[in-house]
Parts: structure tokens; C-alpha cells; sequence
């Protein structure tokens, strides 16, 4: 993806002044004699000083953005002490790509944070859902009358109970059931961290904390000032203690590729729809490796041992791919 925004910046300029002229000329507007100046940004996994200054050089990017590692700069984010520790203590099996969104969207999570576990004993104790306070998520018209959040306990009551009339296998019943029960009231759960750093009342909300960081937390694991994070963005030191990290590039693949293992074994009645989908993911990760693999190989995208590292990820990632 940002290889087309390097190859073709000035094409989507000219596309954009084009479709602006158009609409000023419509409102009878003054129209910029020259196209305007985009910039173009991009954020998302990165972790060092090289990773950074190569999105900048080699994609012509304007800025580079950097988001989870702050989380442990608590001069700048609002998350409470308990959330830190787990953050500091988190390793990759600590982080996934969960279904607690009530969103629809896949969604970054830390395990065994306060909502989650507030969550599941609200599932053993046979009263799964959230009270739903806010309401910024009932999108769903799935049952007569108002909206509902699929994280609340009215939509998962109503679910179950279309559930048990279908009269499936234990092994399939708890398959569709965990699907039901899974999704968290993030929008309260996000909030409530803020709220108890700032000794704010959590009354309504209760103390359940939901955070989302990106996986690359796991490389993350002391606190740190905001001196000492801009520190590490622009290579004056490093502050990252683990020396196993691998690529952006490649954990965002290794991301990509876990989805695409829970899209297969989801696959449980195949059809020729589902199949093409999962076949056109193959084909477009495969041909990211063969991207990556030229990238490493005929640009300094980083140190030579990092470069090293990378080919020998890539190539083990090509082949867990053509086994699935």
C-alpha cells in the first residue's frame, strides 16, 4: 500500500485537484491555479529509529507515526497502574487479535485485563453481557424495536435464546455461544482507565479496564518519560531491552497470517465464496512475501543482521503459508 502511494503521489494529486476545481467551479469559488500540497502519513508497528527514518526515505512519507509505546510514557497517556504493569509484563502470547469488539472489526487485545475478566465471570456466574450505560454502540436492528450493542446483556440474552432452539451439538453449541459472549462493552471499558488515574468516579462504569495496544508492546517493558521515547524515535538511544524483535514488516504479516488461520479453521462448511476469499489471501500475503523478500534484498531497509533475520522469517512464513 505504500508502495502505490510512492509510485503514484503525483498521480493522486493531480486526481484530487482535479475533484476539487471541479466542486469549487460548481459552487462558484475561487479555484487554486496549482494543486495543493498533500501530505501523506503513515502509523503502525513501528518500533525503532531505522524502521522510522526508512518509512520517511523510501516512501516519501511526510510523517511517521508512533502510537502503543506510549502507553508506557505516563506523562502523555492516561492508564492506570494496574493496566501498566500488565503492559510492562506483556509478552506475544499476552497480545491477540480478538472478536470483543462489538464493532464487527477485529481488534487488538491485551488478556487478562480488568473487563475481560469482569466479562467472564459475568459468563460463569450464567449472566453474560454488559449493562449497556452509554448506548454509543447499539447499531444492531437484528430484534424488533431499538438498536442494541452486541456486547450487552439484553442483545446476548436474546441470541442465546435463538440459540438453544437450534438444538446443536455440545461441540458446535459452544462454538456459536463463545462467539455471542465474547464481545466487551469497549466503550466504557476504554474509557475507565482514564477515569481511574484521574481518581474520577466509576460509579456507573465499574472498574472493568479495556486497552488495545498494537502487539508491538511485547517489545516494550519499562516506563519511561517523554524525553526518553522522543529519545529512542529519533536513534539518540534505545530503550527497547529485548533484542529478538522482528521487523515491522514482518510482524505485520505474522498478524496477517494468524487471521488468515482463524478464517480457516472458522471455514467449518466451506463454500465456493468462502473458499475464493481464503485463496485470495493466500495468493495477496504470498506475493507481500515475494515484495518483502526483493525490498530486504536490493534496499538498506535496515542493519544487515536485522536484513539477515528478516529473509529467514520470510521464508518460514512462506512456508507455514502454502501448508494452510
Amino acid at each position: 500500500m505504500l508502495d502505490e502511494f510512492r509510485l503514484k503521489r503525483d498521480e493522486l494529486v493531480n486526481d484530487v485537484f482535479s475533484v476539487l476545481s471541479h466542486a469549487l467551479k460548481e459552487k462558484k469559488r475561487y479555484v487554486p491555479e496549482s494543486p495543493l500540497k498533500i501530505r501523506v502519513t503513515a502509523q503502525g508497528g513501528v518500533g525503532t529509529a531505522n524502521e522510522h527514518n526508512f518509512l520517511l526515505k523510501y516512501y516519501k512519507l511526510d510523517s511517521v507515526g508512533w502510537a502503543t509505546p506510549f502507553l508506557l510514557v505516563p506523562e502523555v497517556t492516561n492508564v492506570d497502574e494496574a493496566t501498566l504493569k500488565l503492559l510492562q509484563n506483556a509478552t506475544e502470547k499476552d497480545l491477540y487479535l480478538s472478536d470483543i469488539s462489538p464493532y464487527g472489526v477485529p481488534f487488538n487485545n491485551l488478556r487478562n485485563n480488568t473487563k475481560d475478566k469482569e466479562k467472564e465471570e459475568r459468563i460463569s456466574s450464567g449472566n453474560p453481557g454488559s449493562p449497556c450505560y452509554k448506548k454509543y454502540g447499539s447499531f444492531n436492528f437484528e430484534f424488533p424495536g431499538k438498536p442494541l450493542c452486541t456486547g450487552s446483556r439484553a442483545y446476548q440474552g436474546l441470541k442465546i435464546k435463538e440459540l438453544n432452539e437450534k438444538n446443536l451439538d455440545k461441540e458446535s453449541y459452544e462454538k456459536e455461544y463463545r462467539k455471542i459472549v465474547d464481545k466487551a462493552c469497549i466503550c466504557v471499558g476504554l474509557g475507565t482507565s482514564a477515569l481511574i488515574k484521574n481518581e474520577i468516579s466509576t460509579n456507573s462504569e465499574g472498574i472493568g479496564v479495556s486497552i488495545c495496544p498494537g502487539p508491538g508492546i511485547a517489545f516494550f517493558s519499562k516506563l519511561t518519560t517523554l524525553q526518553e521515547m522522543v529519545n529512542h524515535i529519533y536513534g539518540r538511544v534505545n530503550i527497547m531491552e529485548r533484542t529478538d524483535r522482528p521487523h515491522m514488516f514482518v510482524n505485520e504479516l505474522i498478524i496477517n497470517i494468524n487471521y488468515l488461520e482463524s478464517k480457516i479453521a472458522d471455514n467449518t462448511i466451506p463454500t465456493d465464496k468462502s473458499n475464493c476469499l481464503i485463496e485470495n489471501f493466500k495468493i495477496y500475503f504470498l506475493d507481500g512475501i515475494k515484495y518483502y523478500q526483493d525490498l530486504f534484498e536490493n534496499n538498506a531497509v535496515d542493519t544487515e543482521s536485522v536484513k539477515q533475520i528478516s529473509l529467514k522469517h520470510l521464508e518460514e512464513l512462506k512456508i507455514r503459508l502454502n501448508k494452510l
